[in-house]
């Protein structure tokens, strides 16, 4: 049977890390143990499925399959619905832009707070910081200023989804961050709590863009 040529040769926690699809192809599985010897069991997931989801691998294991050993993730997507262990070569390290959006889109409407980072309420850096933290396990700086001189700034015709917008006087100067989310809009907490509004304002001044992640649409 299959179990008997599939082995436990190791397993282990790793730090948290974010990955997508590489390919179309690819199932996850529930594996049940019996002492060293590892069942498959049936298809549980199938890439195909999921075009826009990042998922987070937390454990590995080496399996050894007919004399070779061969490296599994387990993994979960960002709302924990959905897990298993899958082939190592069927993923890539990234995030996708969907999955940091369905975190940021989330916060809409709560209320603005000075020096506050979430989740009941947020200020602007907070909020730019916890949506990064949740949707890719990145830590990125705390204050708009510091978001800004830590990141990969950007010019305006190449920006992406995801990316930063900052705002102030000058760049030495930052006094607010939100994150673009497409059309000239953005997703910022302020006076008014965390809403969209188009990054071309009379009330903002547009300093500059910045990338704290590559993220896959």
């Amino acid at each position: 049977t299959e179990a008997s040529v599939n082995t436990l040769v190791s397993e282990s926690s790793v730090s948290p890390k974010t990955y997508i699809r590489k390919k179309n192809s690819g199932w996850t599985y529930n594996f049940k143990m019996n002492g060293k010897n590892i069942d498959f069991g049936s298809k549980v997931h199938y890439l195909k499925n999921y075009p826009n989801t990042t998922w987070e691998v937390t454990r590995k294991m080496y399996v050894k399959k007919n004399l070779k050993n061969y490296l599994y993730y387990y993994i979960t997507n960002k709302s924990g619905t959905t897990h298993g262990w899958i082939w190592h070569d069927y993923l890539t390290p990234g995030v996708a832009y969907a999955t940091v959006w369905g975190i940021a889109k989330k916060q809409l409407g709560k209320p603005y707070v000075y020096g506050a980072t979430g989740p009941m309420a947020f200020d602007c850096s907070g909020l730019t910081q916890y949506i990064y933290k949740r949707a890719a396990d990145k830590t990125i700086q705390r204050t708009a200023q510091a978001q800004y001189n830590s990141s990969k700034h950007v010019r305006s015709d190449d920006i992406q989804k995801g990316d930063l917008a900052f705002f102030g006087s000058n760049s030495v100067n930052i006094s607010h961050v939100g994150m673009y989310i497409g059309n000239g809009k953005m997703i910022d907490a302020q006076n008014y709590g965390v809403i969209t509004e188009n990054i071309n304002a009379p009330w903002w001044n547009l300093v500059g863009y910045a990338k704290p992640e590559n993220l896959s649409e």
